[in-house]
């Protein structure tokens, strides 16, 4: 069993910045591919970014390529979204998942795990 805990949102003027974290418990947390997502009010939720185990070949939404940066310290069990240039258009509620799988995933179905979002605002 895992828990997900994400934290680091809030309000921000368009082209500022803010950095998500997600905290996971378990001891497996290395084993496991981490993604973020998010959701609008009255859209579905969207694929952001995700990172496999190893840390390497992080896939992004064509939205938000250029802008976040996904990153994750397994010695921390955290998984971070750094967000720059952020826009109105990014606000979302911000979730992030693990899946117990080392293949990468951008649909939201084979995730195992989820956290229960943190807020992000984006104000024009």
């Amino acid at each position: 069993q895992v828990q997900l805990v994400e934290s680091g949102g809030g309000l921000v003027q368009a082209g500022g910045s803010l950095r998500l974290s997600c905290a996971a418990s378990g001891r497996t947390f290395g084993s496991y591919t981490m993604g973020w997502f998010r959701q609008a009010p009255g859209k579905e939720r969207e694929f952001v970014a995700v990172i496999p185990w190893s840390g390497g070949s992080t896939t992004y939404a064509d939205s938000v390529k250029g802008r976040f940066t996904i990153s994750r310290d397994n010695t921390k069990n955290t998984v971070y979204l750094q967000m720059n240039s952020l826009k109105p258009e990014d606000t979302a509620v911000y979730y992030c998942a693990a899946r117990r799988a080392s293949s990468v995933s951008i649909a939201a179905a084979p995730y195992d795990y989820w956290g229960q979002g943190t807020q992000v605002t984006v104000s024009s």
